[in-house]
Formats: structure tokens, C-alpha cells, sequence
């Protein structure tokens, strides 16, 4: 491959303006792909067959009405005051046009008419008692007829008692919601629809009324390329700017990286009509698309100019760079693409299809580089290398040759202080949970934060977090018995931990099947909601009545969200334990060591849960939260664990790479163990500080993103490349290896036999081309 690598970059060198304009034509194919397939991409998670999934499934079959999604407009006053006479006449005109014009849209709730009939069943309950009093009164005892009315009014009453915490007008009447039903299942809402109610309700102000909509509506789609991805390139750009000493070495890999991103994006979301993709996959495509395709034509680059200080020609410098640091490019890319492909064993349809765009963008700055970045340096010439650059690479040895072995104590200390101190930054880590974000942890003073806590505040937070009950009904029951059942299992469910309020709201036409909303006391990401649908779903709730052994399903936003973060959490282990095992085959055969592989991946697992043990730092316990832009905690998201491996394992091996497969040349060419490794070590450190600098810039760029989301995946990428770079790889690792000596090389001689030789630097090509 080395020698296939070194021929495409001669002729990329010697045919530059040819390999320029056939990428071109790549990119302008994929801006038409794009602008042909470009399709909806998905606001919401789900994952099939889990509880809630099974639930839902039920009810489109049955009461199909309350399958759809639902979302909530609210609206208040902007003085404060209870809305005018005129003001709720204007909305029940607005609503009733609402359910009759709006697309996919089932049923609008009026909240004025539904607190209304409220109020009047409660006046009809108090009235019937009173009539009943005067009737006993009158009769001078209880019939068994007046009896039975009086068991009636006392039911209904005790259910007004327990629906009593769910309001749709506040007790002040200056905020109400108007709930809205949809008639398609939440994943498959389009935009359309969502902008088609924003629109409506936007367009149609009543005088003295402020409207905002929540995250099932008006959820945003994070921006592709924004501000984040700007900060993150100026950044990247100034390390390369110190590094390469001139403007057009530091420019070259930001332009490869920002074409490579283009077609890679583009490609994929063109699919995104046929595939549902979530709204974070092209920002994680970008993300690692810039991230990698920086580094990757940076590593060719440095190469490049070493030799050309060294007095090689242009072209001849060009070919033997990409055949020997782009041959470790190809090697380093292909680990990142195989452990993001490997996200599709996780069963989790849209961390699959993350992996496979984020596998696409990786392989594009792959081709990238080891065709237009030679393309480039052989348009450029002798440019790339400014004089004093040039004095000064001259002036340095390039193997590493006068480092010097560290001390065994020095050692010793190093990797005591260094794991000791990622244990401790892992500490966190014992405590996290899971979650899907929801309106508190969107942007502040956004529509959709703004409808969270007005909601909050007026009804409960609970109110945000609405679960969706299902239990099932003895068949044949007229309607007073399911009058009982209903009040029966609704008594039940009060009873539980946790509940705020609780409706019956349906009955199936065949009356086999009751559907009840449920109110938590707390929030969607609260641990208490948490317990209450596990609670809920739980053997025993209907025990102490007449429907014992009977199982609720349990369906809602939060239920939803609480099983995939479930699934997500189960998957983690399994995940890990096969990007490991692929950590390890992989580096037995780049290194032809056992002990080597092992150092690095246990350096891996150890930099990872300091990785997780920093997020939940920031954004579960709020530390240093106002330096992060953390406004609100909450548990972490639930899919960010996983791909937090998948790409850390990748990007951690890329430095691995490069590190050690310089102190086993050097080993391999006559170096004792130890001064072997202090030479590798010299003669990589540079370029891998400067290519983990540039990542920790991208991926921190997106720290100031005004998505929860993509705040947490960059902190998380940022820290993890931080930590495994700079602890991990340039600390911990050369201390372990100095204290292996000779047995970090060790391979059995069967084992020898049967490996393929890889020679992942290029070595030999570099005897052929002296």
C-alpha cells in the first residue's frame, strides 16, 4: 500500500490542477445529490421494541387517537393579568380553525372551554350532593336507590379530587395550553406540519398575548456550520500558524479539511429523504470531518517539509511523504471508520446511521489527503517551507536520534500521578444518568424554553413530563363498570410514589382497554419520574384491587425518553467490550507486541471514564457550568456515552500510532528498549501536540453551540482527546513502555509466524527510495 500511496502522490504532484478539478466535480455531484434528496431530519430519538414503543403500537390499533404525537402551544399575557373575555373568545374561534385546518393535526384542546366544563362538573357534583342531603332529609333515611347516587356523586367526585393537578388555565389565568393532537406517531411528524402550527398561531396574535410552543413543535435543528465550527477553525488555524511558520503550510490542511467536510455532508444528507436521520448526524459528520481531515493532511504535510528541508525535490519529497505519513493516515483513518461502522451492532437505528455518516465524512478527508493535499504541495513548491522554517527542520534531527532515555523514578511518578489523577477527574463518572434533553436544557430565552417553564411554574413541572397510562379491561363491562374500573385503577395508580394527578381519558370501543394521563410531581429528567415509570410498569400496582396481576403499559415524551436512555445504557458494555477487543487485534498486528496493545487500551478505557467522569461534572453536577455556558443540569445525554467511544477509540489509536510505531523502528533498528522509546517519543511528540491541539479546537469550538446537544458532544470529544492525548498517550504511555524495557516487544515466535507483516510508516519504501 506504501508503494501504491508514494505513485498516487507523485502523479498528484506532477498533475495538480487535474486532481483539483476531478475533486470538484466530486463536490458539485454531491451539492446535486444533496439538493435532490435533501429530506426531514428527525427532532426526536426512538428505539424500536421498547415498552413504550409496545404501548403505543397498542393504542394506534385501538384508540388511535391518542397514538399520534401531541405538543403543547402556551400562551400568556404580557402584562401579567387574567386574559380578557375578548381574548379567550378570540382563541376559541382560533382553535376551533385550528383542528379544522391544520395538516396531520387530530384534535386542539381548548383550554378556556375544557377549565370551563371543569368547573361545571365540580358545580354538578356539589349541587347533587346538596339535592341528595335534602332528599335523605325529606325521606327521612337512604333508599337503596338514593344510596346508589350517593356511591355515584362520590365517585365522581374523588376522581375531580384526583384530576385536580391537571390544569390547562393557571390559577392566576394569565397562562393557559392549548394542547395539540397529531394524527401521525411523533418520529414521522414532518417539519411541515410542526412549522404549519407555529405559523398558524403566529400569524393569528391576539392583542396583549405573547405565544410559545414546545419542544415537540418548535424544537430546532442545530445549525450545520455556525459560529462553533468558526471559533474551532480560528483556532486550528492559529496552532498551524505557529507550528508551519507560514500562512500558506497553516492554510493547506484547513482547505482539504473543509472540502473533505463539504462532500461528506452533503453526500450523506442527501439520503436523508429515504433515511431518517437525527438533527445531530451532519453536526457530528462535520465535527469529525474537520477534526480528522486537518490532522490527516497535517501529519503529510510535516513530512513534506521535513524532507524538503533535508534537500529532497519537490515531487519526489510529495510521493514519499504520502506513501510513508499517508500510509499511516490510511491505517489511522480506517481504525476511526471501523469503530464508528461498529456502532450498527448496537441494534440503536440512528447511533447506526451517526456511525455510517460519521464512517463516510472520516473516509472522504481519508482520500483527501492522500490525493489533494500532494495535489496541492506539488502547485505550491518550495512555498510551503518559509527560510526560517527550513534553518530550523534542517538543524533537526528527524529521527529523534540525540533523545535520551527518562529516569526509571521519573517513571515511576509519572504513572502513579497520572493515573491517580484520572481516577479521581472519573469519580463522577459512579453517579451518572441518562436522559434525552427536553425545554429546560434548550437555549434561554428560546420559544421552547421559555413554554417549559411557564408551564412549570404555573402547573408543576410535572406538567412537562405527562405519561400516557394504559391498563387493560375485564370484557362484557357496561358502562358503570367501567365507570368503577376507571376510578378503581386511577385510586391505584394515586397511590404510587411520585404521581401528581391522574384522568382517565379513554376507553377503547371494545371497552377492553383504558387509557389514563398521569401527572408526575416532577420533571421529565427528575429521578423521580424516572422511578415512577418503573414503578408504574412494575408487578403489584393493581394488587389491592379487583384487577390484581393486571399489567399497566406506560407510554408519554418522558417514558419514551427514560427507555431509550435504558436501552442506550445496556448496550454501552457491550460496545465497549467489542471496540476493545478490536483495539487489541488491531494493535497486535501494527505493533507485533501483547504488552504494547495492552498499554494502550487499558490507557484508553482509563482516559475514557475520565471523560465520562468530567461531562457529568459539568453538565449533570453543574461544576464550572457558567464557564461551559451550562445553564440548567440534568442527566447526560443518553447516546453520548457510546459515540464518545466509538470516536475517542478511533482518535486514540491515531496517536498510538504514531507514536509507538516510532519507538518500534527505532527499536527494530538496533535502539536499546529504553532509548528506543525516548527516541520515538522525541521524533512524534510535535505533531501529534499540535494534530491533538487542533482537535481539542474543533471539537471545542462547539462548546458555545446553542444546543444542549451539541454542547455536550463537543465538551465530551474535547475533553476526551485532551485527556488521552496529553495524559494517556504522551505521559502515561512512555512511562509504562520505559518500564517494560525489552518485554514490550515480546511476541510469541508462533504468533510471529502466522501475523502479515504491516508496515504501517512506510518503512521499507523509505530503503527504496533513499
Amino acid at each position: 500500500m506504501a508503494e501504491f500511496l508514494y505513485r498516487i502522490g507523485r502523479n498528484a504532484a506532477g498533475h495538480g490542477w487535474r486532481v483539483i478539478a476531478v475533486w470538484a466535480v466530486i463536490f458539485a455531484v454531491a451539492g446535486g445529490g444533496f439538493a435532490l434528496g435533501f429530506g426531514t431530519l428527525a427532532n426526536n430519538f426512538d428505539i424500536p421494541g421498547t415498552a413504550s414503543s409496545e404501548v403505543i403500537e397498542r393504542l394506534e390499533g385501538e384508540l388511535p387517537e391518542y397514538s399520534g404525537a401531541s405538543g403543547m402551544v402556551v400562551i400568556h399575557t404580557e402584562d401579567g393579568a387574567a386574559f380578557t373575555d375578548e381574548q379567550r373568545t378570540a382563541y376559541a374561534g382560533l382553535i376551533e380553525r385550528a383542528g379544522q385546518e391544520l395538516p396531520d393535526v387530530a384534535g386542539v384542546v381548548d383550554p378556556f372551554a375544557a377549565e370551563a366544563q371543569r368547573a361545571a362538573q365540580a358545580a354538578e357534583v356539589e349541587g347533587g350532593k346538596a339535592q341528595l342531603e335534602q332528599q335523605v332529609a325529606r325521606f327521612g333515611g337512604a333508599s337503596p336507590e338514593l344510596e346508589q347516587q350517593g356511591a355515584q356523586l362520590e365517585a365522581a367526585s374523588r376522581m375531580l379530587d384526583l384530576a385536580d393537578g391537571i390544569r390547562l388555565v393557571s390559577a392566576d389565568g394569565s397562562v393557559a395550553v392549548i394542547n395539540v393532537g397529531f394524527s401521525t406517531p411523533r418520529m414521522e411528524l414532518s417539519d411541515e406540519t410542526r412549522n404549519g402550527v407555529i405559523d398558524f398561531f403566529d400569524g393569528n396574535r391576539v392583542d396583549g398575548v405573547a405565544v410559545d410552543y414546545s419542544t415537540d413543535i418548535a424544537q430546532g435543528v442545530p445549525e450545520v456550520f455556525g459560529v462553533a465550527e468558526i471559533i474551532g477553525l480560528v483556532i486550528a488555524g492559529t496552532v498551524l500558524l505557529v507550528m508551519l511558520g507560514t500562512v500558506v503550510a497553516a492554510a493547506l490542511p484547513i482547505v482539504t479539511a473543509v472540502v473533505g467536510v463539504g462532500i461528506g455532508v452533503l453526500a450523506s444528507l442527501g439520503f436523508s429523504s429515504v433515511v431518517q436521520m437525527a438533527s445531530i448526524t451532519p453536526v457530528l459528520g462535520v465535527m469529525l470531518g474537520l477534526a480528522v481531515g486537518i490532522d490527516y493532511s497535517l501529519f503529510i504535510v510535516n513530512r513534506h517539509r521535513r524532507q524538503l528541508a533535508h534537500g529532497m525535490s519537490v515531487r519526489e519529497s510529495v510521493a514519499l511523504a504520502n506513501g510513508t505519513a499517508g500510509n499511516a493516515v490510511l491505517f489511522a483513518g480506517s481504525t476511526v471508520i471501523v469503530a464508528l461502522l461498529a456502532l450498527n451492532i448496537t441494534g440503536v437505528s440512528f447511533l447506526g446511521i451517526m456511525g455510517t455518516v460519521g464512517a463516510v465524512c472520516v473516509a472522504v478527508a481519508v482520500f483527501v489527503a492522500v490525493t489533494l493535499t500532494p495535489a496541492i504541495l506539488g502547485l505550491v513548491g518550495e512555498r510551503v517551507l518559509g527560510e526560517r522554517a527550513r534553518a530550523r527542520l534542517a538543524a533537526t534531527p528527524s529521527s529523534g536520534s540525540d533523545a535520551k532515555p527518562m529516569r526509571t523514578p521519573r517513571a515511576v511518578l509519572t504513572i502513579v500521578a497520572s493515573v491517580l489523577a484520572l481516577l479521581v477527574i472519573a469519580i463522577p463518572a459512579l453517579s451518572m444518568r441518562l436522559g434525552l434533553p427536553d425545554g429546560s436544557s434548550e437555549p434561554a430565552g428560546s420559544t421552547t424554553n421559555q413554554a417549559y417553564e411557564l408551564t412549570a411554574d404555573a402547573f408543576g413541572a410535572g406538567t412537562n413530563a405527562t405519561l400516557l397510562v394504559t391498563a387493560d379491561l375485564p370484557a362484557g363491562l357496561d358502562e358503570a363498570g367501567r365507570a368503577g374500573a376507571q376510578l378503581e385503577i386511577s385510586q391505584a395508580i394515586d397511590e404510587v410514589g411520585g404521581v401528581e394527578a391522574i384522568a382517565p381519558i379513554a376507553v377503547s370501543d371494545s371497552g377492553e382497554l383504558a387509557a389514563f394521563r398521569v401527572v408526575p410531581v416532577d420533571g421529565p429528567n427528575s429521578e423521580s419520574t424516572e422511578q415512577l415509570v418503573r414503578d408504574l410498569r412494575g408487578d403489584g400496582v393493581l394488587d389491592g384491587t379487583s384487577y390484581a396481576g393486571v399489567a399497566l403499559g406506560v407510554a408519554g415524551q418522558a417514558a419514551i425518553n427514560i427507555d431509550i436512555s435504558g436501552n442506550l445504557a445496556d448496550v454501552l458494555p457491550v460496545y465497549l467490550l467489542v471496540v476493545v477487543g478490536l483495539s487489541l487485534l488491531i494493535m497486535i498486528v501494527v505493533f507485533r507486541s501483547i504488552l504494547v496493545p495492552l498499554v494502550a487500551t487499558g490507557g484508553f478505557v482509563l482516559s475514557l471514564f475520565a471523560t465520562y467522569g468530567a461531562t457529568v461534572a459539568v453538565f449533570q453536577w453543574g461544576w464550572l457550568g457558567s464557564v461551559f455556558g451550562v445553564t440548567t443540569t440534568g442527566p447526560i445525554l443518553s447516546f453520548l456515552p457510546v459515540i464518545l467511544v466509538g470516536i475517542l477509540f478511533g482518535l486514540a489509536m491515531d496517536y498510538q500510532l504514531f507514536l509507538a510505531t516510532g519507538m518500534r523502528e527505532a527499536y527494530v533498528h538496533g535502539s536499546a528498549p529504553k532509548l528506543a522509546v525516548a527516541q520515538g517519543f522525541r521524533a512524534g511528540r510535535a505533531v501529534v501536540t499540535a494534530a491533538a491541539l487542533i482537535m481539542v479546537s474543533v471539537f471545542g469550538g462547539f462548546v458555545f453551540s446553542d444546543s444542549n446537544i451539541i454542547r455536550s458532544v463537543g465538551f465530551g470529544l474535547a475533553v476526551g482527546v485532551l485527556i488521552d492525548a496529553f495524559v494517556i498517550r504522551m505521559l502515561l504511555m512512555p512511562a509504562l513502555m520505559h518500564l517494560l524495557g525489552r518485554s514490550a516487544w515480546w511476541l510469541p515466535r508462533w504468533l510471529d509466524r502466522v501475523l502479515p507483516n504491516v508496515d504501517v510508516e512506510g518503512a521499507a519504501l523509505e530503503r527504496r527510495h533513499p
